[in-house]
């Protein structure tokens, strides 16, 4: 009878909530299965909605309409959907989370069943579930929907209809949040495009460049209508506003500057807007890892850039913005950001100072100012490296015999990029020249011995580990010619 399918759906139903609740996820589980299996049977066999539980004490004029009826069912059905997700995702099924997350999504609009802050949160947080799969169109979906959605929160009157100043802080902080979703958009998939472009030294490759072109034209369309299908939120009015929405950022790979920068510039627009919330005075961790996406948004675009010196100024712009940070940062207290920022600030420098010799290497002769920049550049490089290295030492000032695996790899390629630095110094004092080789085979000897202690140390290192012993073997000859040349002067 209608009453005992009502009643069987409900009991599962309630049981796989309470044990979600409680914490019995596994119990949870087979409640909450049992209940979408019954839903699934039920619609199959009937169609029709079953009576509510309230209906059984109910006068026969006060049932009710069968709309309602339908409505009150699928909000239960929903519900089962909504803990479901809730449990794959403590089970870590994240693929069926997913699924039934977006499923939960998409039902909350179709029956108007949800609350605008925490539909476009749960949207947001979907949205970064696809990055993680590449698949940039239903990720976009998800953040615009979770845009328009958001913007109705400002509209509904709340409770009491006077929000407190809590209230307001607590949508900003939400607004800040679905920007930081949308700052990793634009981040992951610009650096998905670098990968697909970069050669083996990590340049643009222009073949590569044409043959995406060609290959993306042929592809696209087909493809974004048929996978759109899957995807979609909303009813048509809703989906108008969510793919006007979409239109200000595209969701395939930019494959050349006037692409990428037009990505950045959303990414950026973005980041102005969560800075807002999470500002440095409050939020420390927060902000910073907000101005690290900017910064790293500036990085990706420079690859795209074809003029070195205006790279150059990129990277600059990245300095600009992470050193006031890490002047301001007690390292006591933020340890791990330190260090991070100590590395980021080394290898920007390192990576201008390598863009201002291939500057040099084009005039027919280097003139004073290039080579007072490349040797401060490479200088502050190592003065980064150096206090990164240094965070590392114990309070009695000595180095690890042995690296942990999460610094193990940053602090080889530390040591291999002072060496290398050295190595670029210019200086046309041959006492000099001399001091900064040997400076440069004891940091590449290092590498080489730790490697030989430590074997298990190569697979994070191959490459470096391979130049090092290449360097280990050249530099004490070209050390002993420089001697010899220098022998008659000394």
């Amino acid at each position: 009878s209608e009453s005992e399918i009502e009643l069987r759906g409900k009991v599962p139903n309630n049981l796989g909530i309470l044990w979600s609740e409680r914490g019995e996820i596994k119990t949870a589980q087979t409640f909450l299965e049992s209940a979408e299996t019954l839903y699934n049977q039920y619609m199959k066999e009937n169609g029709n909605p079953p009576l509510d539980p309230n209906e059984h004490f109910m006068a026969e004029e006060e049932k009710l309409k069968d709309q309602e009826r339908s409505k009150r069912f699928e909000k239960a059905y929903t519900h089962t959907l909504y803990y479901l997700a809730q449990v794959y995702q403590h089970l870590e099924m994240i693929e069926k989370a997913a699924e039934y997350c977006h499923t939960t999504l998409k039902r909350q609009l179709e029956y108007s069943g949800y609350y605008p802050v925490e539909w476009a949160l749960n949207a947001a947080t979907l949205s970064q579930y696809y990055l993680t799969k590449q698949c940039f169109m239903e990720s976009r979906h998800c953040l615009a929907a979770a845009n328009v959605i958001f913007s109705q929160a400002g509209q509904a009157p709340s409770a009491e209809d006077n929000e407190t100043e809590q209230d307001q802080q607590d949508l900003r902080q939400r607004k800040a949040e679905i920007a930081r979703c949308w700052i990793k958009y634009c981040l992951t998939l610009l650096q998905s495009a670098r990968k697909l472009l970069e050669d083996n030294i990590g340049e643009l490759d222009p073949d590569r460049q044409s043959e995406l072109k060609a290959q993306r034209k042929k592809e696209e369309d087909e493809k974004e209508k048929g996978r759109k299908k899957a995807v979609l939120f909303g009813t048509s009015d809703l989906c108008d506003s969510i793919l006007a929405t979409e239109e200000k950022v595209s969701c395939l790979y930019p494959l050349d500057f006037q692409e990428a920068r037009e990505v950045f510039l959303v990414g950026q627009n973005y980041v102005n807007e969560a800075k807002e919330f999470f500002q440095f005075d409050g939020y420390v961790t927060d902000h910073i890892e907000i101005i690290q996406d900017h910064s790293a948004l500036f990085k990706v675009l420079a690859f795209f850039e074809e003029d070195y010196e205006r790279r150059c100024k990129m990277h600059k712009r990245r300095v600009d913005m992470l050193e006031p940070m890490y002047v301001d940062l007690n390292p006591q207290y933020y340890l791990l950001i330190t260090r991070q920022l100590q590395f980021e600030l080394a290898d920007t420098y390192y990576e201008m100072m390598d863009l201002k010799v291939a500057i040099g290497n084009r005039l027919e002769e280097l003139d004073s100012h290039t080579i007072k920049k490349i040797n401060s550049l490479a200088q502050l490089a190592v003065k980064y490296y150096e206090l990164f290295l240094d965070s590392l030492r114990n309070p009695d000032r000595i180095f690890p015999e042995k690296l942990e695996d999460d610094v193990l790899r940053p602090a080889m390629v530390a040591k291999f990029h002072i060496a290398r630095l050295y190595g670029k110094l210019i200086t046309s004092d041959g006492k000099k020249q001399l001091e900064n080789m040997q400076t440069s085979l004891e940091y590449y000897t290092f590498l080489v011995d730790y490697c030989e202690k430590h074997p298990e140390a190569v697979q994070a290192i191959e490459t470096e580990l391979e130049l090092s012993k290449e360097m280990v073997g050249l530099l004490p000859t070209r050390m002993e010619r420089l001697r010899a040349k220098l022998s008659p002067f000394t």
